[in-house]
């Protein structure tokens, strides 16, 4: 099979015909159909991103996809051949244990888990795919929806673990922070998705906030923040109609924690501030006011194992809808030009590979 393999960050990255992974216990191979595009995936291979731990040797490239299992090995017993299926490349190791270790396939292992990654070291960018039946999901009900576009699904569950982690209820009013970038983007959807009575769509780029609103619908609005905290939680507490009961923060890589300092300002007692975006400077906390509101500020790295089902659910209710994030399809050879397609793409734009 084609695959592209990458021998180290910085290193040489090249399609090579490589074996067909055979399936062992506990996993299945999988045809691939689409594979998603990380915006930063060249930076990533030219290794100018900090904070990567790679496999040690070389590896596939590629995260999440979309594909048809071709076969399953012992231990699999309830996804068949030929089904239809999602991959996620968030592993976490599978003993029973305080802190299993956590891998992203085809990326980076966390703290304490190379091994894992060195067991599971191989993406989505080749024809095949190898991955434990634990990020493999059942995508019935869906043939529809053809496999580019549901590739888009993979926009989505990243931001989903975190409006899950911060307990959206349907009926409440959320703020995302970071609305114009892709992940802020699909927040916003998944709000609407989610059934919140009102989502302020929050960023600086007043046209990018207009588009990500007309995708949302209705009860989207949009605030362009100023970088003044006090003015911009005013403003936000005004657009929520009094303060928010979720702050949802996917700002990249901010310079500054002005933005997030206004979301937290602009809850309501009681309010959640959920971070899943990044910053470069330490975000400094307002003790007095966290006690006083009885604020709580989570923290949340990926989803947990069960929320590509809760995801797939919304899509086939016809809750989520993802028309609005529109797929730029490369054939699997052009990776090095979808690499720059896909780090100049809309926030509602994604660029998807097929073999």
């Amino acid at each position: 099979m084609k695959a592209w393999r990458l021998d180290r960050l910085g290193g040489t990255l090249s399609l090579k015909d490589i074996p067909v992974p055979e399936v062992r216990p506990g996993s299945v191979l999988v045809r691939i159909a689409a594979s998603s595009l990380m915006s930063y995936l060249r930076p990533y291979v030219e290794g100018k991103l900090p904070h990567y731990n790679p496999p040690k040797s070389e590896f596939t490239i590629g995260t999440n996809g979309v594909g048809i299992v071709d076969a399953v090995g012992r231990d699999v017993w309830h996804i068949k051949a030929g089904q239809r299926v999602m991959l996620s490349s968030h592993f976490a190791a599978r003993e029973n244990v305080e802190d299993p270790a956590q891998i992203l396939i085809g990326l980076t292992a966390g703290a304490g888990a190379e091994r894992v990654l060195a067991d599971w070291p191989d993406g989505t960018l080749a024809e095949y795919a190898l991955a434990p039946v634990e990020v493999v999901t059942p995508a019935d009900g869906l043939e529809h929806i053809d496999a580019p576009q549901l590739a888009a699904v993979s926009r989505c569950i990243i931001p989903y673990g975190g409006l899950i982690r911060g307990r959206l209820a349907a009926g409440e009013t959320l703020i995302v922070n970071g609305a114009t970038g892709a992940y802020g983007s699909a927040a916003v959807l998944l709000g609407v998705a989610m059934g919140a009575a009102r989502v302020i769509a929050a960023g600086r780029n007043r046209t990018a906030l207009e588009a990500v609103a007309t995708a949302g619908g209705s009860r989207v609005s949009t605030l362009a923040l100023a970088g003044d905290v006090a003015a911009d939680a005013s403003a936000l507490r005004k657009a929520c109609g009094g303060g928010a009961h979720i702050a949802f923060d996917m700002v990249g890589q901010a310079r500054d924690p002005n933005a997030t300092l206004a979301a937290l300002h602009s809850l309501r007692r009681g309010g959640r501030l959920v971070l899943m975006g990044s910053m470069t400077v330490d975000l400094p906390i307002p003790y007095t006011a966290l006690m006083l509101n009885s604020w709580e500020i989570v923290g949340q790295f990926m989803y947990p194992p069960a929320a590509y089902l809760r995801l797939l659910d919304l899509l086939r209710g016809g809750l989520l809808d993802i028309s609005a994030i529109r797929p730029r399809v490369y054939p699997l050879a052009k990776l090095l030009e979808a690499m720059d397609a896909a780090a100049a793409a809309s926030s509602l734009e994604y660029v998807v590979m097929q073999p």
